[in-house]
């Protein structure tokens, strides 16, 4: 927990395209809201999109949670780590493949951290439509530190746009 007993705010990208993923999203969403010293703020609605890298695998459904939380970035991104490990994730057998849970840390306030274990904000969240529209749907006004305003970012975005469930 962060010393200074602050509540800081951090945003979540969450993805799924196995194992009944509507069903792993609700789950994870429930597991953010059980987390130690966090609250569960807001939870985008999801959101069907076609797959980053090998194209034949199933498509994704995303989501983007705000949290409230007095964890230090390090703690809770080790506490969504074993999240996802209660969640049943297991390593994908190729670099961007489907996936039981993802949970990805994007925004942790206005730090930049940029560690061998942890990168925030997400190194690739500028570039992903899957992530920028569940994010806006939450947090339009948020400023992404080194990036820029969000909803500037998701007017930016081309190629596969994700579609609502």
């Amino acid at each position: 927990m962060d010393a200074r007993g602050l509540w800081t705010p951090a945003f979540i990208g969450l993805g799924s395209n196995l194992d009944e993923p509507v069903r792993q999203i609700d789950a994870a969403f429930a597991g953010l809201a059980s987390l130690p010293n966090t609250l569960l703020i807001a939870r985008s609605p999801s959101y069907r999109s076609k797959p980053v890298g090998p194209r034949d695998q199933p498509d994704f459904i995303n989501a983007a949670a705000a949290l409230l939380t007095e964890l230090d970035a390090p703690a809770l991104h080790a506490a969504l780590r074993a999240l996802e490990v209660a969640l049943g994730k297991r390593p994908p057998p190729v670099r961007f493949g489907p996936r039981r849970i993802d949970l990805d840390l994007l925004v942790y306030g206005t730090s930049v951290i940029d560690t061998p274990q942890l990168k925030v904000p997400h190194p690739r969240l500028h570039e992903r439509a899957f992530v920028l529209y569940p994010l806006f749907d939450i947090a339009p006004a948020l400023w992404i530190p080194g990036r820029g305003r969000l909803a500037t970012l998701r007017a930016a975005v081309a190629g596969d746009l994700p579609s609502l469930l």
